[in-house]
């Protein structure tokens, strides 16, 4: 029934399993090499990117929820997974030095052991009690997504029940991210302080894998998340809950007036908003090799925001098609690739004028194609609004205006 209704579907995850297989054969690990491991792990942590912009996607584009605190979620996702990764690698080498003992260590010995490494550089040497866990994968897993989707459920349920909306919502979500990363900042957070956690790339039990192996692992899972986050994310704005978050996206009074639960609406799509943006970091930061406080930075979110909109809000596969393109373009400005421009009395520098560049894009794309991007494949794919002389879209002749509804 969904990819009836919405065969696109099946044209994204045909185009996603293609893009794959052929970033496979031509890999350093299981084809030519015409792909370096680095550019692999680029594309794997744009997938990412891409599944962030997809969660992004689900409250803005169709719950109308500009959220300027994503990046949080998907921070947060990586450092429950992050905190695993580096407990167990550490537990490797603890137990690899204690083995030359006279006398066998114990189990508590391995801890302390543990403890002073990971924490030696905040200037302790005990575990906090966030990191209970640390030693468990699955609970690890779980947290990936019970720690951001808590978050989400407490603060989406303190502004969406005081009816907090538009521009003061934006600025709510910034303030958590902000107040968030702050915290992290300290070296009493439980979480390393500014040195956040690092060799995030070494996986425990695969050391001897060369990255090459990794990379190309990693990278089928990045398209394995954002294939089946995808389809969720479709599945989630079809049927009656579909129309419903549209209808509070175009006229959220009017939908409370029907007898709606509209808080409860945007709540749910908040929280599973959230819970698919910190998978998408639990994926990216193993490829990245480390997370910090940095990560969470207010700036990084509304980067988010300018992807889908330039792909195109209230489309998926648009706010994909913006992920991907600006990320790729980044990488390649920022990275040096992009060659510099004389122009006798200044040389533009691209690294240094990439963002001017993104922001001139943004402003663009905001004034001559509000659709983005994907209005591209609209033109193409004959998708257009429907015709209807400027008629009342609703019951009465006070409803939303066809002119209005395409701005």
């Amino acid at each position: 029934m969904l990819l009836r209704k919405n065969p696109s579907i099946l044209i994204f995850l045909g185009v996603l399993a293609l893009f794959t297989l052929a970033v496979t054969v031509m890999s350093e690990a299981t084809g030519s090499g015409a792909i370096p491991t680095s550019m692999v792990k680029t594309l794997g942590k744009t997938l990412c990117f891409a599944l962030a912009a997809v969660a992004m996607d689900l409250v803005w584009g169709f719950a109308g929820i500009l959220s300027l605190g994503h990046m949080a979620f998907f921070a947060l996702g990586g450092y429950m997974i992050g905190m695993w990764l580096m407990y167990a690698r550490t537990g490797e080498i603890v137990t690899a030095t204690l083995a030359n003992a006279p006398i066998p260590p114990t189990e508590a010995e391995v801890a302390q052991g543990i403890a002073g490494q990971v924490f030696g550089v905040v200037g302790s040497a005990e575990l906090p009690l966030t990191w209970a866990f640390a030693g468990s994968l699955p609970v690890q897993l779980l947290l990936v997504l019970a720690v951001p989707g808590l978050l989400a459920l407490i603060f989406g349920w303190l502004a969406f029940r005081s009816r907090v909306n538009g521009v003061y919502l934006s600025i709510l979500t910034q303030a958590m991210t902000l107040a968030l990363a702050l915290w992290l900042f300290q070296n009493d957070s439980g979480f390393r302080g500014n040195n956040g956690l690092s060799g995030l790339q070494n996986i425990p039990g695969l050391g001897h894998v060369p990255q090459a192996d990794l990379s190309i692992w990693f990278f089928w899972a990045s398209a394995l998340a954002l294939g089946l986050g995808y389809v969720l994310a479709a599945w989630a704005v079809s049927g009656k809950f579909g129309s419903v978050i549209r209808a509070i996206r175009d006229d959220e009074s009017r939908v409370r007036f029907l007898g709606y639960s509209v808080e409860s609406y945007k709540l749910t799509i908040f929280v599973l908003s959230a819970m698919i943006c910190a998978a998408a970091g639990a994926l990216y930061y193993p490829q990245a090799g480390i997370i910090n406080p940095a990560e969470l930075a207010p700036i990084a979110s509304i980067y988010l925001a300018v992807w889908v909109a330039i792909g195109g809000r209230g489309r998926l596969y648009g706010a994909v098609i913006g992920a991907v393109a600006v990320s790729l373009l980044s990488s390649w400005f920022t990275g040096g690739r992009a060659p510099d421009i004389g122009l006798g009395f200044y040389t533009i520098h691209w690294v240094d004028w990439w963002q001017v560049l993104l922001g001139l894009s943004f402003v663009c794309v905001t004034l001559f194609a509000p659709r983005g991007i994907s209005s591209l494949i609209d033109a193409i794919a004959g998708l257009r609004p429907p015709a209807r002389g400027g008629a009342d879209l609703g019951p009465d002749p006070g409803s939303l205006q066809e002119k209005e509804a395409e701005a």
